[in-house]
């Protein structure tokens, strides 16, 4: 049976194998501990039998006035516990907290381009294009910046896409 609970500093240590898939963005411990200490609602874990890590999402809310939203950061399944819908309950339980708790207009993401089974199951959950971000990853491979409206979001304004790509220096940071 899978538990999804909030993500811990001792899951640091355990979490290395879902990482391993090359489309998986890492970041440093203190990349982690900053997100764990700051946006503790918005990390969680999936774990298996044996506290085996299954998968986990980290993100975070941010914005101001109708750009307030919540971000999913990283979200990744290990691949033998892919095409079991984990995913697609990490995914829920952040868009729940940034629409029922943070009351956010939408939930944004950025995915690779070339990441088609990615980009498909976004599409599934709801998530629309809403801009090319040229050169995002490493300054070589294309992001997309996806998006899902959320219930304050009465108008669906937030997933409006844009039309035309942007650069890493346009986008807006909190």
């Amino acid at each position: 049976m899978t538990t999804i609970r909030r993500f811990c500093c001792n899951d640091l240590l355990r979490f290395t194998s879902v990482n391993l898939d090359h489309l998986t963005e890492t970041f440093n411990m203190s990349f982690y501990m900053t997100y764990l200490a700051r946006w503790p609602d918005y990390f969680h874990v999936a774990e298996g039998p044996g506290k085996q890590i299954m998968g986990y999402i980290m993100g975070k809310v941010e914005g101001q006035g109708e750009s307030w939203h919540g971000h999913v950061t990283a979200v990744t399944v290990g691949p033998e516990y892919r095409r079991q819908q984990l995913a697609k309950k990490l995914m829920n339980l952040l868009e729940d907290i940034s629409d029922k708790i943070d009351k956010a207009y939408f939930v944004d993401l950025f995915v690779r381009a070339s990441n088609t089974p990615a980009i498909k199951m976004y599409e599934k959950l709801g998530y629309v294009i809403y801009r090319r971000v040229l050169r995002y990853y490493s300054g070589e491979e294309d992001g997309l910046d996806m998006r899902k409206a959320l219930s304050r979001d009465v108008e669906k304004k937030s997933i409006i896409p844009l039309k035309r790509p942007v650069t890493p220096d346009e986008l807006e940071y909190d």
